[in-house]
């Protein structure tokens, strides 16, 4: 004899009544990152829009300008080719050159070396240290009169090299500091080639491929999908490139490491032009769209994914 197994009215309402009531209990407990998200990420995105067509000082009232912010960016500001000139310098030079020195240290240290945890610990350490700290340090470092790097050269009979006052150098100078720090992405690249499968390693021996054809032709295609990430999160970083030139040269000299990040920056807290700063950050958020989307097109040529 069959069973009616139909919930009674009063049994779905109670169901229901429970399932609004975990609802509920679950909103609860992740209403302060809703709240978070909401005050201190969504809002400064729209309220920003929003400036962007407005003249703001801050202090006074915004005024509708329409799109006079930009107008005015993409035609008269003699700034603006500058920073965007230094900043894609920064990233197109920069980059590629942390991604390489990163990867070839991680293949290095990925060799069954002697004491190969206290090297890891050594290059990674950089990435922890606060970036304040780091720019206080190369500061002396980097200085004419009593840094040690010209302290050093000077001992030498060598000739003293003018890091940061010349325009020439300071650029390159600012970048060789993001590549000593890339202690992450040296982690993240180990990550990758210890997953490297042996028996490919032992196939290519087979077919006679050398060391150096084996790194190529087998370790750098199996990490193209690590490479692709830290790629797309150094394009990110790289193109909002901001505390290095704000401590250690503030743009200068003559404006080759004044950044758009450093801009913005000056025309927000400086020139209290809050209004033109907002047109600048979306600026900039449509060039990381631009850089991103050319990344992630490219990648379809070169990225492998094992097993894909």
């Amino acid at each position: 004899m069959a069973v009616d197994t139909v919930p009674s009215p009063a049994t779905r309402r109670l169901r229901l009544s429970m399932g609004m009531r975990n609802q509920l209990y679950g909103l609860l407990f992740v209403s302060p990152w809703l709240i978070g998200l909401l005050v201190f990420t969504a809002y400064p995105i729209l309220a920003s829009f929003y400036y962007s067509f407005t003249l703001y000082d801050v202090i006074n009232a915004p005024q509708w300008i329409g799109l006079k912010n930009y107008v005015f960016m993409l035609t008269q500001d003699p700034q603006f080719p500058v920073v965007i000139y230094n900043t894609v310098y920064m990233t197109v030079i920069g980059l590629p050159l942390a991604i390489l020195v990163s990867f070839l240290l991680a293949a290095l240290l990925n060799n069954p070396i002697a004491a190969r945890p206290v090297f890891r610990t050594i290059f990674f350490l950089p990435s922890i240290f606060p970036v304040v700290a780091i720019a206080m340090v190369w500061l002396w470092l980097y200085n004419p009169n009593y840094g040690l790097i010209n302290s050093t050269l000077a001992a030498w009979g060598a000739q003293v090299i003018p890091w940061l006052s010349s325009p020439s150098l300071a650029k390159l100078s600012l970048i060789l500091i993001y590549v000593w720090g890339q202690g992450t992405t040296i982690v993240i690249f180990l990550a990758a080639l210890q997953d490297v499968p042996r028996e490919l390693y032992d196939a290519a021996k087979v077919d006679g491929a050398n060391a150096f054809y084996r790194f190529v032709s087998v370790t750098v295609p199996l990490c193209t999908p690590s490479i692709l990430f830290v790629l797309i999160t150094g394009i990110i970083g790289w193109l909002q490139y901001f505390t290095l030139p704000y401590i250690m040269t503030q743009g200068g000299p003559m404006q080759s490491t004044n950044v758009i990040g450093y801009y913005l920056y000056q025309n927000a807290f400086q020139f209290f032009k809050m209004g033109y700063a907002s047109a600048l950050s979306w600026a900039l958020f449509m060039i990381i769209v631009l850089f991103t989307f050319i990344a992630f097109r490219s990648s379809a040529r070169w990225v492998y994914y094992a097993g894909g």
